[in-house]
């Protein structure tokens, strides 16, 4: 047996000599599938369907040759308003669980980083046989955002920190009041769903009380919108990833080697080195700027550790390896940066891949772990920690 650093109640992970990995994740998508058709992120903290996080399942039943993927987004895209607007919770197995909280039935207001576009693309690359209709879907919901989402600086709004999936970001803290305290901005965040404003289809487009047009969220609408553009040849959608790219080209900082959110925290925490923002390498032009970045991605004294880079700069004031969103390593970003090196042909792929398998493997299977232990955090198992076993296929 071989012991590894204690987890997150403390008591040390052990794991087999023999540890097999994909065996361990196909049993964990099994136990976590449910009907209507996708897997709960973990029974207890994540009974619904999330909608980015079923764009990784989608990609992880897809390397363990499963069909599944494909009705995993099915059940996604079901959700999808007529004007494209795709909520980031589906509540199929209860609509009327939304209504009090969302003000809808069957699903949430908001939405999240529109993955399904990587999903499907990455799907019909290795083989795997997508029906039309929800190629259709996908590329509809992405133009919907060009469409719809208020700018600033060319880059899109987004209405809610949830949206972009990073919640606790201390990317945020600007419009935490008195400063960032988790149970604070916990109300905070709830108070922010008061002020979305929405089109005539009551699809979400701004937020005055949250004014950010956030890089990170950019990138993954320009990033998909490339994917799933280049499956169907639709030039218009392609023409407005390289757009909205180019604008994210503009927010670089080479004094902090990054990108710097537009909005009202422009000057302040708008410009936190945090990992959510270096998705910005799956889209823009590769030269300095993009050799530089992947280059902190792997110093230990910038971004980089043994089990995936952390989700904020070490250098921060915020950073704290064991605090949600504040510094630990997420496999769903280790996963972005890993797809990022390959596309840059960066020589440190292998080394973030191989730091997304051993962190999914040392941490149990968890949410997110402290980057330098592996250490689990959150919800222990979670399944888009799964992606460790696409790495390589």
């Amino acid at each position: 047996m071989t012991q590894h650093p204690p987890g997150a109640n403390g008591v040390p992970l052990t794991l087999p000599a023999d540890f097999d990995l994909t065996a361990a994740v196909a049993e964990m998508m099994e136990q976590h599938w449910v009907e209507p058709g996708y897997c709960a992120p973990n029974a207890t903290t994540y009974p619904w369907q999330w909608l980015w996080d079923s764009c990784f399942h989608a990609l992880i039943w897809t390397a363990l040759g499963d069909e599944r993927g494909v009705i995993e987004l099915e059940t996604l895209l079901s959700t999808t308003t007529t004007d494209g607007f795709v909520p980031h919770m589906n509540y199929a197995r209860d609509p009327q669980q939304s209504v009090d909280y969302w003000g809808r039935a069957g699903a949430s207001s908001i939405t999240q980083p529109p993955m399904y576009g990587h999903a499907l693309a990455e799907m019909l690359r290795r083989g795997v046989d997508i029906p039309d209709r929800l190629i259709d879907t996908a590329a509809t919901a992405l133009g919907h955002l060009f469409d719809a989402r208020h700018r600033t600086e060319g880059l899109l709004h987004i209405v809610h920190p949830w949206e972009t999936g990073a919640d606790d970001s201390p990317r945020w803290d600007h419009f935490c009041p008195g400063g960032y305290e988790r149970q604070r901005w916990g109300v905070t965040k709830t108070e922010l769903l008061a002020s979305i404003v929405t089109n005539e289809a009551a699809s979400p487009v701004t937020n005055p009380a949250f004014e950010v047009a956030a890089v990170s969220f950019s990138a993954l609408v320009a990033f998909n919108a490339r994917e799933i553009a280049g499956v169907i040849g639709d030039a218009q959608l392609s023409a407005q990833a390289d757009e909205l790219a180019q604008a994210i080209e503009a927010r670089w900082d080479a004094d902090l080697v990054s990108w710097v959110d537009a909005g009202a925290a422009e000057n302040t925490t708008g410009r936190v080195r945090s990992l959510d923002a270096m998705t910005a390498l799956l889209v823009v032009e590769p030269g300095e700027a993009t050799r530089a970045a992947m280059d902190s991605l792997v110093d230990p004294q910038a971004f980089g550790a043994r089990h995936g880079p952390c989700g904020v700069h070490r250098q921060e004031p915020f950073f704290d390896p064991v605090t949600y969103w504040r510094g630990p390593s997420w496999p769903q970003l280790s996963y972005l940066m890993w797809v990022a090196a390959l596309r840059l042909d960066s020589p440190h792929a292998a080394a973030l891949g191989a730091s997304l398998v051993s962190g999914s493997s040392v941490s149990g299977l968890a949410e997110y772990w402290h980057p330098d232990t592996g250490a689990g955090g959150g919800a222990i198992p979670q399944t888009w920690t799964g992606l460790g076993i696409v790495v390589g296929r």
